[in-house]
Parts: structure tokens; C-alpha cells; sequence
């Protein structure tokens, strides 16, 4: 299995946004940001077969981005997994129920998605793992995925994402 954690783009600061935290959107610099940075995973050969995502607005509009930009239109699931306060063990579960085959897309937020890279290469969280938001990174497994049985492939920030995809 592929699967790529993927943070959210650049959204509404938190001191302006006056509804709820999970409501708070992308700001159009972050919708732009984003759609580059999927032109960069286009061009790394990403094609995802599953997008999936967290509940939180910001996360959802950043997939349905990813979804469009895939040639492929991979299917989009919205899951609990991948709420800022999950349990990364719970992600790394769920992904095991789908294909070995699979190539997914994990989107979602920091620090879950640090957490969870270092649980999918470490067996644990580790300090220093976060991605930059539209910032990604490939985890591959041999064999289904299992904690502590990852392989980093890359690591890459929104500006390097964009800049792969303006080759």
C-alpha cells in the first residue's frame, strides 16, 4: 500500500474565525496553494484510489481538491480517523481494512498526521515529524499497513509540491 498524509491547506486564522473550529475554511491563497500542491503529486505519479479525509472543512475542501486534480476521480471518504485529536493507531487500523493494493490519500491535520508518520515508521509518535500544510509525505508497506512497518519514500512541503508541479 501507498499512502500519502497530505495536511490541509492554508485556512481562515483562528483569531478571525468566529464559528466553530470544524467549519473554519480555506482562505482562496489556501485553495490555490493546495490545488498546486495536487499538480505536484499528479506529477510524483500519485493516483490515488481512495481520498479520505477528516470531518473538519478545511481538511474536506482540501480533498475534494485532490479528488478534482486526479485524473483517475478517486473515491472520497470522510472519516473520524483522521479528527486533530484521533488516536493515530485508529488511522493506521482502518487503512489496513482496505486493499493492499491501494494507493490512499490520508488528509487531515497537524500534529495528528506527525503522530501518525511516526507510528506508521516507528511503531510510535516521535518529536520532529510534521508536514507544513499542503505539505505531504509517501509512506509505502510491503504487506498491508502496520505500525512500525512503513517505509518513508518522501517528505515534501506545499513549495516543493508546487514547484514539481511547474516542471
Amino acid at each position: 500500500m501507498k499512502c500519502v498524509l497530505f495536511r490541509h491547506g492554508i485556512a481562515v486564522d483562528r483569531e478571525e474565525w468566529k464559528g466553530e473550529e470544524a467549519q473554519r475554511p480555506l482562505t482562496s491563497k489556501g485553495e490555490k496553494r493546495a490545488q498546486e500542491a495536487a499538480e505536484g503529486l499528479v506529477r510524483l505519479k500519485i493516483a490515488p484510489t481512495h481520498i479520505v479525509s477528516s470531518p473538519y472543512i478545511r481538511a474536506l475542501e482540501t480533498a475534494k481538491i485532490l479528488k478534482q486534480i486526479c485524473r483517475n476521480r478517486p473515491e472520497l471518504q470522510v472519516r473520524d480517523e483522521l479528527l486533530p485529536e484521533a488516536n493515530p493507531e485508529k488511522l493506521v487500523q482502518f487503512l489496513a481494512g482496505l486493499p493492499e493494493e491501494a494507493c490512499v490519500v490520508c488528509v487531515g491535520h497537524e500534529p495528528h498526521l506527525g503522530e501518525t508518520a511516526g507510528v506508521m515508521l516507528f511503531g510510535k509518535p516521535v518529536e520532529g515529524l510534521a508536514l507544513k500544510k499542503a505539505g505531504g509525505c509517501l509512506i509505502e508497506f510491503e504487506s498491508g499497513p502496520k505500525s512500525g512497518r512503513g517505509r518513508l519514500t518522501w517528505w515534501l512541503t506545499a513549495g516543493q509540491l508546487r514547484t514539481l508541479a511547474g516542471d
